[in-house]
Order: C-alpha cells, then structure tokens, then sequence
C-alpha cells in the first residue's frame, strides 16, 4: 500500500537541505510512480545547493540520476515491479531541434531534479517514457550508473573513435572515468588521463589507464605514444579554463576534441591553433535514448567491469554528508543516496 507522505530532501535555500515529510506526489494521468532505490548526486545538484544554478527554484527535491521499481504502472511503459532507470530530460517538443529529433538538445531543455521534482525522495512520479527498463540480475546500486555513463557514450559515440587511437582524458571525476572505461571499450589502444586529485590518480591508474605523473604533462605523456603527434581524440572533462587552453596543442593535426564538461562561463581557447590543425571540436549537451539504452546494455553485460567504479551509499536521512562528501571528491567516485532501509554503507 502507498502511504500518504514520504521523506524527501528538500532544497529550502543557499546552502540548506532538510530532510522532511511531504505527500506523496500525485500521479498525473498516463504517469507512473516509481520507488525510488538509488539517486546519484552530481555536480548539478551541488551548484543547485550553494544557489548558483540559473533555473532552479526552491522548494526543490533534488536527484535526476535515478533508479528503482515501477509502484504504480504508467498506461504505457515498464509494468509494476520492473526495476527501472530514468532518462530526467524534459523537452517541450516543439523547437527545431525537437521535431528534428534532436530532444535532448531542446532549446528549453529541462530536467526532473532541477525543473521539477527529482528522486531524493522515496518515490517520484513520471511519464512513462522516461522509463528505461533493466534487466533481470543487475544490481539497482550500479543500475543508477547508467545516467551518467550515457554522458560518456554520447561522448565517445560523438568523438568519432576508432579502434587503435589514442585517446587523452582531463579530469578523472566520474564523467571523466567513465568516459575513459566507455573509450577503451570502443577499441582505444591508449588512454591517458591527466587529474589533479591524487586519490583519483590512483583510481584511474587501478582501472589500467595511463596516468599523467605528478610534475610531468599531457603532451609530455603522449609524445612517446604518438610519435609527437598528440592524441586522436581528446575528452575534456574538466571544464576547467586551464584545460581549454591547452586541448588542441595536445590534439593531433584532424584530431577531434570533446568539450564533455559544463563550462560555467565563456572560456579562451587556442582558435588559431585548432585552424591550423584543422581539427574538430564538438560539445557535449547530455545524451540521447539510445545513449541511455546502450548505457544499460553495458552495465548489463559488465562490459566495463563497474564493480571497481568506487561508489558510496548514503541514507536519505543523511543527505547533508553525502552533499559534503561529493563536493570533496573523496574516497568514491559517485555518492549515492538511497531511501531503502539497510542500504547506505556503514
């Protein structure tokens, strides 16, 4: 039976989240209900947190990478009881971009989460054709992966990659790493990934991936790998201004670059260097359906090995130490946040 209230984790103002009892939602006509298992806390949710996100307004339940079970069948979708992963875009369905079929690129994109109520909460209504369903056996702790992990196939997908090429990585966050695993996967003979965080360091050096060394460079890393040339593909998943000054000077002639992180504003980057190499620089919005599919299939079939992606559970009731744990980025890759009973890490 459904009760009445839930616990959710509120954004109330800068820098404030309670956990408190609120209705249950309503479920719009057509919409489903879904339990809410595991939610991933990502760099959205903390810039939504210290109130420097543009669009979202409080009082808000945060939480757009999301996963659990069909309580309450939409009239089309996954029946009840499926386990299921939610792709949180909101398009309006009438821009270009839109009828070009091109939604996740909507010109008034929106996410559940942000835009409206997201899955820190015990359940969470939706329209059914958010609903991505997972296959029998997978664990819902690493089925909630799949969001994020449709970033870095959209990405590599985005990239062009062919097998054999050498690939370089900023920034070894979740995005980045994922991004690397998905890249390798494709047929990457070489992946280089360069971070500041020692500890991540050490994790993309565990997962078998080149690691720039502390006192060494990008370019000083590949240049024995590329004959000098520099990378094929290059993912920046940084978003940060020193990053962007240096891509294409570590990307080969007819290299592509892949803008995979959020610049938070407009950012100098080398024009001239990019002509003269002619290479390509393509951004990253978010993902499609299929990346979200494919995202699935990959967890599905452990192709990328996640059980050596470092991730901690936190209880719903402990919201503001799993917020405080994502902004240091240590010790896990990926904070989750999870209303089950006995489900959050000791």
């Amino acid at each position: 039976m459904i009760p009445a209230t839930m616990a959710a984790a509120r954004w109330l103002a800068t820098d404030t989240v309670e956990v408190t009892q609120v209705p249950v939602p309503e479920v719009p006509e057509g919409w489903a209900l879904v339990k809410v298992a595991y939610d991933g806390v990502c760099g959205t949710d903390l810039s939504i947190l210290h109130g420097k996100h543009p669009r979202a307004a409080a009082p808000l339940i945060l939480g757009h990478e999301m996963s659990g079970w069909v309580e309450t069948a939409g009239a089309t979708g996954p029946p009840a009881g499926t386990l299921v992963v939610v792709e949180p875009l909101i398009s309006c369905g009438e821009c270009k971009a839109c009828r070009d079929g091109l939604s996740h690129v909507c010109r008034r994109l929106g996410l559940y989460g942000i835009d409206a109520p997201g899955a820190m909460a015990q359940y969470v209504a939706l329209p059914p054709e958010v609903l991505h369903a997972v296959p029998d056996g997978v664990d819902p702790r690493t089925a909630t992966l799949a969001e994020p992990l449709a970033v870095a196939v959209h990405a590599v997908d985005l990239s062009g990659l062919r097998p054999g090429d050498t690939v370089a990585v900023y920034g070894a966050g979740p995005i980045g790493v994922l991004t690397a695993l998905v890249a390798r996967h494709a047929g990457a003979a070489h992946v280089v990934i360069t971070e500041p965080s020692a500890w991540r360091r050490d994790v993309a050096a565990g997962l078998g991936f080149t690691v720039v060394a502390p006192g060494s460079t990008m370019a000083e890393t590949l240049a024995p790998l590329t004959d000098g040339e520099g990378a094929d593909v290059t993912f920046d998943s940084a978003a940060h201004p020193t990053v962007a000054a240096e891509v294409a000077a570590v990307t080969r002639v007819r290299g592509r670059v892949v803008i995979v992180g959020v610049y938070k504003q407009p950012t100098p980057i080398d024009l001239q260097a990019i002509c003269f190499k002619e290479q390509t620089v393509v951004g990253v919005r978010v993902y499609t359906s299929a990346d979200v599919t494919r995202a699935i299939e990959l967890i599905a079939t452990d192709a990328l090995e996640l059980e050596h992606f470092p991730t901690r559970a936190f209880a719903l009731d402990d919201v503001a130490a799993a917020l405080d744990a994502a902004t240091t980025g240590q010790d896990c890759l990926k904070v989750l946040v999870t209303p089950l009973t006995g489900k959050a890490d000791s």
